[in-house]
């Protein structure tokens, strides 16, 4: 009865604490876990949003831009929300400030004159 009990109930040796920082020990591991999810996922995303922010509030009248929808077109009026956008000759829309992606550079958008 005895080897199967020690099976199913194995015996507590007393353990000792090592050097004395088990709890700061087991905290390590996720600490560096968090330190590395930080400066690969938190990080960029913050200098990216910053980023957009800063060329969202420069937008003005002649920049050529992209929309998150994927319009290309000439930026036309500017009001304190929306973005007035040429898309083609005599198109334009009204699109939100933050929906404008990214500038493109300058001659990107061709105006087509009739022939």
């Amino acid at each position: 009865m005895e080897p199967i009990r020690n099976f199913l109930i194995p015996n507590a040796w007393a353990q000792d604490g090592g050097f004395g920082g088990g709890g700061l020990v087991s905290l390590l591991p996720m600490v560096l876990i968090f330190v590395i999810f930080y400066l690969l996922l938190i990080r960029p995303q913050q200098r990216r949003a910053k980023q957009h922010k800063t060329m969202v509030a420069g937008l003005s009248r002649g920049d050529e831009v992209v929309t998150n929808g994927g319009t290309l077109g000439k930026v036309t009026g500017v009001d304190d929300n929306f973005v007035t956008v040429e898309v083609a000759d005599g198109v334009r829309i009204r699109v939100q400030r933050m929906a404008v992606a990214q500038m493109m550079p300058k001659g990107t958008v061709k105006s087509e004159k009739p022939s």
